[in-house]
């Protein structure tokens, strides 16, 4: 489920992203999406693609991986993001929440590490 508020647009220096037409209050869920779960063998061939851009690691030892739908692949990184993801195994969904207060206009970002306040590098240069 997609809050009808959300809405994808470009953005200066990360392509596209996924921005509020509404103030959202803090531990708003405002995405839950179910995935597509693929195993092993399936991530290592996604990973040779474009597709290893929108996929997450999946699972308990994060050896498999999923593809979300709705807007979940296209949420940007940042090191101080204004949303967390919540994976759930058993249903195979991921929930978006707010951490903070977000402003009508605001991009929402996640932090690619899982935490939402990891500060550890991620794979790519941040811009």
């Amino acid at each position: 489920m997609v809050k009808n508020y959300l809405h994808v647009k470009k953005t200066s220096k990360r392509g596209r992203g996924v921005f509020t037409k509404e103030e959202i209050k803090a531990r708003t869920v405002v995405e839950h999406s179910p995935v597509i779960v693929m195993n092993a063998e399936d991530r290592a061939m996604i990973e040779k693609t474009l597709l290893n851009n929108y996929i997450f690691a999946w699972g308990p030892k994060e050896k498999e991986c999923c593809l979300a739908l709705g807007l979940v692949s296209l949420y940007n990184h940042s090191y101080s993001s204004n949303c967390e993801y919540i994976m759930d195994f058993d249903k195979n969904t991921i929930q978006i929440k707010a951490v903070r207060k977000i402003k009508a206009g605001e991009e929402l970002t996640i932090n690619y590490n899982g935490d939402w306040n990891n500060q550890k590098e991620i794979w790519f240069e941040v811009s």
